[in-house]
């Protein structure tokens, strides 16, 4: 039986917009078992010139410095084609925070946050982003926008952590000899807008109770050397290579990406609620149980010559 390494997390994020209850959230993971994973934070708000602010609760600690704004990337009309799925007409920079796109027939702005004074708040198991959409109103030509941002994701970062296997020596020899295939195994619940998963500080906020997303998509990307739990999704399909590879974090190849989505819809869950869950597994041959096999290989070459000369030896005494 192969070993199995088995992690999981349970996070909760909150979105709410303070005058609108039919913005739609979009989240995208790129996972990196091997180095540092990043989500894609992207929020539409129809109405927004009748709103007031923007908040974002990250589960996990995050700075001004670690926030990339990549709706600067907006620019590269290629870009833009992969990510809405459509044909786009751009007028980039269109004033000092926001560019404008047209596609499917509307059109909308892009609010480049780097641009913007927004507010970042530490509590005590995360991060509050807050922006004021009053301030940006006199920029704003259309009546929805779209906010979009790229952070490190920390808490896969900590689930896919190494860890160093404490066991009984002995019993920890024994699964390097008999056990040379690895299997890990992964966990991880995203929530949004899940009471019973937030800070304090974020439940006894009025307005956060009375907010009710419209949509919430999840999207992974991931190598396909993972094997994906894909049960629940709607879409599976390859990025588009040349369109998004300028798109990707630096760790990652376009060549090897999958992304897979997850739709949830508030008409087919009349209480709001955004529960997303997903596990995936990589079987792989223990690099400690190669190194240990050829150790033994070698020592039992040595002492198989050693044995064979001493046999040569005992012969050539006894004729």
């Amino acid at each position: 039986m192969p070993k199995k390494q088995k992690k999981f997390a349970d996070d909760g994020w909150a979105i709410w917009v303070d005058g609108d209850d039919t913005s739609t959230v979009y989240i995208n993971d790129w996972l990196n078992p091997k180095g540092k994973c990043h989500v894609d934070i992207a929020v539409r708000i129809r109405g927004i010139k009748s709103s007031k602010f923007l908040h974002v609760y990250v589960p996990f600690v995050v700075s001004r410095d670690e926030i990339e704004d990549v709706s600067l990337l907006f620019n590269d009309t290629k870009i833009l084609q992969a990510t809405f799925s459509a044909a786009c007409i751009v007028d980039y920079k269109k004033n000092e925070h926001t560019s404008e796109i047209a596609y499917n027939g509307k059109t909308v702005d892009i609010v480049h946050i780097s641009t913007l004074e927004y507010e970042i708040v530490a509590l005590s198991t995360g991060t509050l982003i807050s922006v004021d959409l009053d301030k940006l109103k006199a920029t704003l030509d259309n009546d929805e926008a779209y906010f979009i941002w790229r952070m490190p994701h920390k808490s896969l970062d900590e689930i896919f952590k190494p860890r160093v296997d404490v066991g009984n020596a002995m019993s920890r020899l024994r699964d390097l000899i008999t056990t040379p295939v690895v299997s890990e195994k992964y966990g991880y619940s995203i929530r949004i807008n899940e009471a019973r998963l937030l800070p304090e500080e974020i439940t006894r906020i009025g307005i956060f109770h009375r907010q009710k997303l419209k949509k919430a998509v999840i999207t992974l990307s991931i190598d396909e050397s993972y094997e994906l739990n894909d049960g629940g999704c709607y879409r599976i399909r390859r990025l588009e290579e040349n369109l998004y590879k300028d798109y990707l974090p630096k760790s990652y190849k376009h060549e090897d990406v999958i992304t897979y989505q997850w739709n949830q819809n508030r008409e087919h869950n009349q209480q709001g609620q955004f529960n997303f869950y997903y596990n995936l597994s990589k079987d792989s041959v223990s690099k400690s149980s190669m190194f240990l096999y050829m150790v033994l290989l070698l020592a039992i070459s040595i002492f198989g010559d050693l044995l064979a000369e001493l046999v040569k030896t005992l012969i050539r005494m006894f004729i």
